[in-house]
């Protein structure tokens, strides 16, 4: 099998790494550069567990091919918290309880980034709406949505 060197940005840092032509971004994330926020739920697109952004799009990482990381800047769950301190998302779905197994946690995080990074006030319908593609079995949406709004207002007072 053909390998190729792919040379890319994770969550701010230069990270290079060799995939095979038909290896998805989700599989090098995990088993190339050691990432395993990212899950697979489904393998098809369908429940947003693998969710990164990949220059600013949130795309399901099990749908991307590892070779189009070349020269991008992906984004993780890995870079959502700064060190030891947690994103305010991270602590609000802690602190209101919008998580259950957690599966499918990282990729509604980095979904809620990625629309707090564009809309700092959404309402309720702008954040079910964009979290459609995140399905959570465990949980429901409500504790899910509340979380987001808690962290978007922590986020606007800071």
């Amino acid at each position: 099998m053909k390998t190729i060197q792919v040379a890319t940005t994770v969550n701010g840092d230069g990270a290079e790494f060799v995939c095979g032509h038909d290896e998805t971004l989700l599989d090098a994330l995990r088993n190339r550069l050691g990432l395993t926020g990212a899950k697979e739920g489904c393998g098809t697109g369908d429940c947003g567990a693998c969710s990164v952004r990949l220059d600013d799009r949130l795309v399901c990482s099990c749908l991307v091919l590892a070779v189009e990381a070349e020269g991008a800047r992906i984004d993780t769950i890995e870079g959502l918290a700064q060190g030891e301190t947690l994103h305010p998302l991270q602590q609000s779905f802690i602190d209101l309880a919008a998580l259950q197994c957690g599966i499918c946690t990282p990729g509604i995080l980095v979904a809620a980034k990625a629309l707090l990074d564009r809309n700092p006030e959404p309402t309720d319908t702008e954040i079910r709406y964009w979290l459609a593609g995140n399905l959570c079995r465990c949980t429901g949406y409500d504790k899910i949505v509340r979380a987001v709004q808690d962290a978007a207002a922590k986020m606007r007072s800071a």
